[in-house]
């Protein structure tokens, strides 16, 4: 009998290294068709009209005396604000700052030959939802000049800002559209290799970014997602 366990027990082992090395082939294969996947991206842009406005109406005076500078910002803002109110701008809708004044002969290395010791700014700002509205504005604002108020224009500092709110009311729909998109390529790959798609193995959404259409424009913003999605392929 002895003589008959050694072949034996030669041959489970033969066959149980046959069968671990079919189960690992089989996993290898299993890790090799998952891995055979395709990863595409899927772009939606809209274009949409700013949906608020900040516009700081800016001006600036010089003088010797305070009172007379604080006497003058007093009558030209109320110039200001009477354009803005007659003109459909409601009065929650404006804030009056403190004016910014600059002594000039305190100014420890400036030149202290001033013609005039002050310099104050007044800076009146409208922030409202009335884009349309304030943009018209911003071009009959000329008529200020008639009135002697020398509105600043073109300034970086005081430029008018655009914003787009509404992000989340159109959220869903251009992730269903970037998605479609991204699938259309996938499609398109998987029928170029001659393969089918298969399940979705991971997706990222990605980031909504907003910006201006272009420089001359900044009232119509472009909004933007691409989302990344990888797909199985399959024989």
């Amino acid at each position: 009998m002895e003589r008959y366990k050694l072949p034996l027990t030669g041959a489970l082992i033969a066959l149980g290294l046959l069968l671990g090395g079919m189960a690992i082939g089989s996993a290898i294969i299993g890790v090799m068709d998952m891995s055979r996947v395709v990863n595409v991206k899927g772009l939606s842009v809209r274009e949409v009209p700013a949906d608020k406005v900040i516009w700081p109406i800016t001006y600036k005076e010089i003088g010797n005396n305070l009172t007379d500078l604080y006497n003058t910002i007093n009558s030209k803002n109320k110039i200001i604000i009477d354009f803005l109110l007659e003109n459909g701008i409601s009065s929650d809708e404006i804030i009056v700052a403190a004016p910014e004044i600059v002594d000039l002969q305190a100014e420890r290395y400036g030149n202290q030959n001033y013609a005039y010791r002050y310099n104050v700014t007044s800076i009146i700002t409208v922030t409202s939802n009335k884009v349309s509205l304030v943009t018209d504005l911003m071009i009959k604002q000329a008529d200020l000049i008639k009135k002697g108020v020398a509105i600043i224009v073109g300034s970086y500092e005081y430029r008018p800002t655009f914003s787009f709110t509404g992000l989340n009311d159109i959220k869903p729909e251009m992730i269903e559209e970037a998605t479609i998109n991204a699938r259309t390529t996938a499609l398109k790959f998987a029928a170029d290799s001659e393969s089918k798609l298969g399940k979705i193995k991971s997706a990222n959404q990605g980031q909504f970014t907003i910006n201006d259409r272009d420089s001359n424009t900044p009232q119509i913003k472009e909004v933007r997602v691409v989302t990344s999605v990888t797909y199985f392929l399959e024989d």
